[in-house]
């Protein structure tokens, strides 16, 4: 039952006796992580599934478990190139996948803590890849999806520690904090799908987004050994301060979330949510104060106004309007 899962409940749990044969859904990042463990359960239940990266010969070798997956499950696996730092790319990613009816689109790909860059249009790194990249490539793929489909798209309960700009959101002007920036993405993440599923609801079209959890994945490869060992004892002594029991989870543990809102949730309960431990988060009261590993969402990140306003300054930065 939809209900019935939890913080450690896997992608195998969630999808037990799910037949997903018919589907076609499209899974940025497969290059390593969650993105690989998303795309090998959703083809082991019969899944046609399309898998987006920068690195192709990167993600071909990593999806080798996808297609052993695949060839059992009855499902099907292809990649297609897409570099969210370049709209260039994403643009051309669109358009070849323009035929393409996706009844699920998973927004999985992200960078976390990279030194200050800009993207090649300018925006801040994290900005750029977390939200541009995908505000772009799901507006330019979403008049092609039927009705029943669902975007979902992984924010993080880092959004806790970032609130947006809606002035200067990819610090143009503001002095710039790479914890706080990758914090601000996430809360863009989750104002894009809070507007995204006001937008669509009408025609059968839902989103949610998702915070996987605490996991050792590819996400932290910007941040040195030693202090990535550091920063997860940081969060488990303020998840622990906050009376809360801290869970460091597997791949299959943090994608069960992804895939339980995509192709399991009942869309009603998931629609224009916030959803964590394969669960729809709380929203918490205004100034709640929370550590980064907090439980529920932040009312800034899903205030439907903010998340307006915020989706007409993403239009006018990327030069273009869904």
């Amino acid at each position: 039952m939809p209900g019935s899962f939890q913080a450690t409940s896997t992608t195998e749990d969630v999808l037990g006796g799910v037949d997903l044969g018919g589907k076609h859904i499209l899974v940025t990042g497969v290059s390593a992580g969650l993105g690989v463990e998303t795309a090998r359960a959703l083809v082991a239940h019969g899944a046609k599934v399309t898998g987006a990266a920068r690195n192709l010969e990167k993600a071909e070798a990593a999806t080798a478990p996808v297609r052993a997956a695949a060839a059992v499950g009855n499902g099907a696996f292809t990649l297609v190139e897409l570099d969210l730092a370049s709209l260039k790319s994403v643009r051309a990613c669109a358009d070849a996948l323009a035929d393409t009816a996706f009844d699920v689109i998973i927004a999985n790909a992200g960078v976390m803590a990279p030194p200050f860059g800009r993207t090649e249009d300018g925006f801040e790194t994290q900005m750029g890849t977390n939200h541009f990249g995908h505000f772009v490539l799901i507006n330019r793929l979403a008049p092609n999806m039927p009705e029943g489909g669902r975007v979902v798209v992984l924010a993080s309960s880092a959004h806790h520690m970032g609130d947006m700009d809606l002035d200067d959101p990819d610090y143009r002007t503001t002095e710039y904090d790479v914890r706080a920036g990758y914090g601000r993405s996430k809360t863009a993440n989750i104002l894009f799908i809070t507007e995204f599923d006001r937008r669509h609801r009408d025609r059968g079209i839902r989103a949610a987004a998702v915070h996987p959890g605490a996991i050792e994945t590819e996400l932290g490869r910007h941040l040195p050994e030693e202090l990535r060992r550091k920063q997860m004892e940081k969060l488990k002594e303020g998840v622990e301060g906050f009376g809360m029991d801290y869970l460091q989870k597997n791949v299959g543990q943090g994608a069960a979330t992804s895939v339980w809102a995509a192709v399991v949730a009942p869309a009603d309960e998931v629609g224009g949510r916030y959803c964590e431990d394969c669960g729809v988060a709380e929203v918490l009261p205004p100034g709640t104060k929370t550590g980064p590993l907090g439980p529920g969402v932040a009312s800034y990140a899903v205030d439907p106004e903010r998340a307006r306003i915020f989706w007409e300054k993403t239009e006018e930065l990327v030069g273009e309007t869904f």
